[in-house]
């Protein structure tokens, strides 16, 4: 049950103390008597984080482990999964369920998941995240993608599973490298955009492709955005290429992601270029991150604690001083709000009750240290406290 309630002495994002308010859910200026007080004990206060890109459907959480033989390129892992679904069992709905309540305790409020669609598994990927986001929608908001991930056009029946998800009750058409896997990025990205454009739906797109082959990609994603006038409805997921580029041709293709109101999406890969953050964000990209997968096929790491991937951020990009450590905290804040679409999101009067105390007083430290007790508020609502979860959360078989 939700409860009027006063948080004294937080910090919002690091900023001087305050007592903040939330009344019926949301967060008020006042007018009410809280019936619950938390001491935040000049803690700083985030809304909720944001993981704006993971694959739910696939992670192994609390399964057996998995001894990873799969081979180095992207096609060899994409097999691999493919694979694993078959031999693992891997339940979509129990094990997406799993990851949403271990990242709970870290303040993961809001998450975009890219759900896979192909011609051997249907849309029952799909089935099983959507039975996990209504079962979940009181803790936590997810988005849900339709994810070519074997490919769409060289798999005949592809794009009519596509349809299907979205008719299912997918909220964003997912697309997929759209030279390298599609092998015709003309035809894939008319066929996504159509798809998008039939269902008010809007677009994710994995990006893997480097270089100029990328940003010629880029550059018809771009085209497509304006052309559709779906500024605001378009992210693109990884975009290697972009940190790739000379200094001219990057310059130009961050303004025309700008001026499209194009998002970007990256993980801080260790293995991938590192994209130019500051430039992005200065020229006015919105920038999200996500964790990717968790625990997988593809990679044995990651817990989804978006602060942890903060810290990666700021270590992949060279990142030390406070003012570049609190920029990353917006990123996996106010930047994944933005870069998925979220309203109400904020800490200000009249935005959702949805709260994260970490034991910090300023961002910087707040990603540097990334202390885990933290206390989850939810609409008003004490999910975990202290880093102790509520003992009236779901568990997972």
């Amino acid at each position: 049950m939700t409860a009027d309630i006063v948080i004294r002495n937080a910090r919002p994002m690091g900023g001087e103390p305050v007592d903040l308010i939330i009344r019926d859910g949301r967060f008020s200026s006042g007018g009410a008597r809280p019936t619950q007080e938390i001491g935040a004990t000049g803690y700083v206060a985030l809304p909720g984080l944001v993981e704006a890109h993971t694959h739910l459907d696939k992670t192994l959480i609390g399964m057996d482990w998995f001894e990873n033989r799969v081979g180095p390129n992207r096609n060899d892992r994409i097999l691999a999964d493919r694979k694993a679904k078959r031999d693992l069992g891997i339940d979509a709905r129990r094990q997406s369920a799993r990851q949403v309540l271990q990242t709970l305790k870290y303040g993961v409020l809001h998450i975009r998941s890219h759900v896979d669609v192909d011609t051997e598994i249907g849309i029952a990927n799909i089935e099983g995240v959507l039975e996990t986001r209504e079962a979940l929608r009181d803790l936590v908001d997810i988005q849900v993608v339709a994810f070519p991930q074997s490919g769409m056009l060289p798999r005949e029946g592809t794009l009519d599973l596509m349809d299907a998800a979205m008719r299912a009750g997918a909220d964003i058409v997912g697309g997929i490298d759209p030279a390298t896997i599609e092998r015709d990025p003309v035809r894939h990205l008319d066929a996504i955009f159509a798809l998008a454009e039939l269902y008010g739906k809007p677009i994710d797109i994995h990006l893997h492709e480097l270089g100029e082959l990328g940003a010629f990609c880029l550059e018809l994603i771009i085209e497509r955005t304006r052309a559709l006038s779906m500024q605001g409805r378009v992210m693109v997921s990884h975009a290697y290429c972009l940190g790739m580029l000379e200094p001219t041709r990057q310059q130009a293709l961050i303004a025309a992601l700008a001026a499209e109101q194009i998002a970007i999406m990256t993980v801080g890969s260790p293995a991938a270029p590192a994209l130019p953050l500051r430039l992005m964000r200065q020229s006015g990209v919105a920038v999200a991150s996500g964790s990717d997968g968790i625990q997988g096929t593809w990679e044995p790491w990651g817990n989804g604690d978006m602060l942890e991937r903060a810290k990666y951020l700021a270590q992949r990009n060279g990142m030390t001083n406070d003012a570049d450590l609190a920029e990353t905290a917006r990123i996996c804040t106010f930047g994944g709000a933005g870069g998925i679409g979220l309203s109400g999101y904020g800490l200000s009067e009249g935005d959702f009750g949805d709260l994260v105390l970490v034991p910090a007083r300023t961002l910087a430290e707040a990603v540097a240290v990334t202390p885990q007790s933290r206390t989850v508020i939810r609409r008003g609502r004490v999910l975990v406290r202290d880093g102790v979860a509520a003992t009236d959360l779901p568990s997972i078989d």
